[in-house]
């Protein structure tokens, strides 16, 4: 092709680019910028190849260079990239693997409920799946005389506490997640196991009167920690289900083409852990806070969470996933 053919059929682009550059483009402009920078990449090693003008192959170069310096360093693109994980990315795959957030959600929440039931009816029965020391700290954590509600601690171990709470929250979440590996069954253990977990915990501390600390403390943190549960759960299913039903696929392309979603939605959930890590040390904890405030907090965040979950990412389609 002739350099002045090149020129007219692709100056558009490089004068769109040219603009965005200039322009300082936020998040509406950023969306363009990968695809344009890829073109005019292709479109300079052309130029060198072809042995076209110095002229040219400066101006390309120039564009090529400026544009990978504010895609790789400018600020903007990652806040862009950030929005758009959280607003779009992740919710859309909760919804395109909705059934295996159905299921994990099932796996979780039955015997949450069953197991409370019993503890609530029997006091005896948690210690079926905790040791009797267990269950005396957990009482100790929400004895309602206590000054800092849900560990035993000083006010000034909050920051070393919400480390801890990240780092118990994630290794939860990644059992879940890589539970399914094993085709799908270690996630549907952890599910289980931490659903029984939770629902003997309660109905023992529901049964022996110390709700009135309890659930206020896990109301604020609980919308995003048990949500994410969930959804580390329905990744380590989709994995899990690769692996059992490959479909026309050979398993470890199922496999790979599962991974690309379980990936994002494990990401999501870390991040949802660290919010509620934060909300356990800093929020769930407080004393001085009351119990009407916490409820009342509590509500909006899984209002937030569940709206979230439903109405965000409609904006990405299947074609573009693909």
């Amino acid at each position: 092709m002739k350099q002045q053919d090149f020129e007219n059929q692709y100056s558009e682009v490089w004068d769109k680019l040219a603009k965005l550059l200039e322009s300082k483009p936020f998040i509406d402009a950023e969306i363009e910028l990968p695809g344009l920078y890829k073109q005019v990449s292709h479109h300079l090693s052309l130029a060198k190849s072809r042995r076209y003008t110095l002229s040219l192959i400066t101006n390309l170069n120039y564009l090529v260079t400026e544009c990978h310096h504010h895609y790789y360093q400018g600020s903007a693109l990652y806040r862009y990239q950030f929005m758009r994980f959280i607003f779009i990315e992740f919710p859309a795959a909760l919804r395109r693997n909705k059934y295996f957030v159905f299921a994990s959600l099932a796996i979780f929440i039955l015997p949450a409920l069953i197991m409370f039931g019993l503890c609530l009816k029997n006091p005896d029965m948690i210690y079926t799946i905790m040791e009797p020391s267990q269950v005396s700290d957990f009482e100790n954590m929400y004895e309602p005389n206590a000054k800092k509600i849900g560990r035993e601690r000083d006010s000034d171990t909050d920051i070393s506490m919400f480390g801890f709470y990240i780092k118990h929250n994630i290794s939860i979440a990644f059992q879940t997640f890589a539970g399914g590996l094993i085709f799908g069954i270690g996630a549907i253990f952890y599910l289980l196991f931490n659903g029984l977990l939770l629902g003997g915990v309660t109905g023992h501390i529901a049964q022996i009167e110390y709700g009135s600390t309890f659930f206020p403390f896990v109301i604020g943190h609980g919308a995003f920690e048990l949500t994410a549960i969930v959804y580390s759960g329905a990744a380590g299913l989709r994995i899990g289900f690769a692996l059992i039903a490959p479909g026309r696929y050979r398993r470890m392309d199922a496999l790979k083409l599962a991974t690309k979603d379980a990936v994002v939605i494990v990401y999501g959930a870390i991040l949802m852990l660290v919010i509620a890590a934060f909300l356990e040390a800093f929020w769930s904890s407080s004393s001085t806070l009351t119990p009407m405030i916490k409820y009342s907090v509590g509500a909006i965040f899984w209002l937030i969470v569940i709206s979230y979950s439903c109405l965000m990412g409609r904006g990405l389609s299947q074609n573009e996933h693909q």
